[in-house]
């Protein structure tokens, strides 16, 4: 059985896209993280909860805060990407369900009341935003730099507050020479996927 998307659609999103680790200097603009975030928006969750928040490191004097955080691998990069993400889970969103979830308003309290249990859901579900967001980036023809090397507390402290947790930061732009470390190996289905 084929694929609804064409072949050159999944190797832009999937089979060809790596982790870049060198971009050029080609600015990535407001209008372009615009338009990902209007495709990625769409993107399911439960309960329709969108926890995830997105904050764009665009000034030399933010960028020079954030790159402190990061891990030493990872500081060159995040220090010359065209633009950088902090990602991080919004843990007070089951204050936007009576709008998102019009259905089912009462689901903010009847499910979220309890903070552990908004933690964990934000987590999950903005987790996964942030995997739509990656393809997003991908689908703009752009390249993501993901990385979860960074000194998540230092991160909130940072930029964030208590009511937001840190889940990576990607950088963002054009691919630039040597972006891409040579494919590591994938598990194969039936290593993954068993059927009871």
């Amino acid at each position: 059985m084929s694929l609804a998307l064409d072949s050159a659609a999944q190797d832009l999103l999937f089979r060809e896209a790596r982790t870049a680790n060198t971009f050029t200097d080609e600015p990535v603009t407001d209008e372009q993280v615009q338009a990902i975030y209007d495709l990625v928006k769409y993107g399911p969750t439960a309960f329709n909860q969108t926890p995830l928040r997105i904050t764009l490191v665009r000034s030399p004097e933010a960028r020079e805060r954030l790159v402190k955080h990061m891990a030493e691998g990872n500081q060159a990069k995040t220090a010359s990407a065209p633009l950088v993400a902090i990602l991080s889970a919004d843990n007070e969103f089951h204050e936007e369900l009576p709008t998102l979830f019009p259905h089912f308003p009462a689901a903010k309290d009847v499910f979220f009341s309890e903070r552990p249990v908004r933690e964990q859901a934000a987590t999950v579900n903005a987790s996964l935003q942030a995997g739509y967001f990656i393809l997003g980036i991908r689908a703009a023809g752009l390249a993501a730099g993901p990385m979860t090397g960074v000194d998540f507390a230092g991160l909130q402290k940072e930029f964030l507050d208590d009511d937001h947790t840190p889940l990576m930061v990607i950088n963002i732009g054009h691919a630039g020479e040597n972006a891409w470390f040579p494919r590591s190996p994938r598990l194969a289905y039936d290593e993954v996927v068993t059927t009871v």
